[in-house]
């Protein structure tokens, strides 16, 4: 059945972490931190929910370099921690986002956004991307003060949309993503790009469809019509 609603996750997925890398070259000396400490981000965001507490992705992401720098022996400043704040805010989008969501759009898919960063301090990371114009909504985890995967945060935006979670398609590049939608009626689509792949394990439910970037998940779901 064609997906009425989809439903994007934004860091990775829209838009490019690895454009952090320099900041990490700076203060670590090696890019692959960056990996490191965003699976640490993604790895505590989990914790903070399972545990029924909750702090802002940004604050989150600060603490959690600070972590990474205690463990690596390395000193990190206030500037270090605002600047790394600033370029989270200010990632530009992949290549083939634009012109994806656009086709997407153009096939009849309604488009929202749900992501872990917070909507509270000025233009949010999309908007400063320049791709706020393909959404109707953005939607933040904030909201709920749960990050995801919790599948309450996924079931808020069919509800608030009032469209069934059948008819919704999660758009992530981490399965974590599509694993927690999918635990909430929805289905999933992966977007595989680089640092990322599928987790094949028993009793893990796979994404129902796999796409190299958007214009080639566009490709899949036209077929499906």
């Amino acid at each position: 059945m064609r997906p009425e609603l989809l439903v994007f996750d934004v860091n990775e997925t829209l838009i490019d972490i690895d454009s952090l890398q320099p900041h990490f070259v700076r203060m670590f000396g090696d890019r692959s931190v960056l990996r490191e400490w965003f699976g640490q981000l993604v790895m505590y965001s989990m914790a903070v929910t399972l545990a029924g507490r909750y702090t802002d992705f940004f604050t989150l992401g600060q603490s959690v370099l600070r972590m990474t720098a205690d463990v690596h022996g390395v000193d990190i400043t206030d500037a270090d921690l605002a600047a790394l704040a600033d370029a989270m805010r200010t990632m530009p989008a992949h290549p083939d986002a634009a012109e994806g969501l656009q086709r997407l759009r153009a096939n009849g898919f309604r488009l929202v956004t749900l992501t872990n960063s917070p909507h509270r301090h000025g233009p949010t990371p999309l908007e400063r991307a320049g791709l706020t114009g393909y959404f109707e909504h953005q939607f933040s985890v904030d909201e709920h003060q749960a990050f995801k995967p919790a599948p309450a945060v996924y079931a808020g935006v069919a509800e608030h949309l009032n469209v069934a979670p059948a008819a919704c398609m999660m758009v992530a590049a981490h399965m974590w993503d599509t694993i927690g939608a999918q635990a909430a009626g929805f289905r999933g689509a992966f977007i595989a790009r680089p640092g990322n792949a599928i987790l094949a394990a028993p009793g893990v439910p796979q994404p129902d469809v796999v796409a190299s970037d958007l214009l080639q998940l566009n490709e899949i779901l036209e077929k499906q019509s």
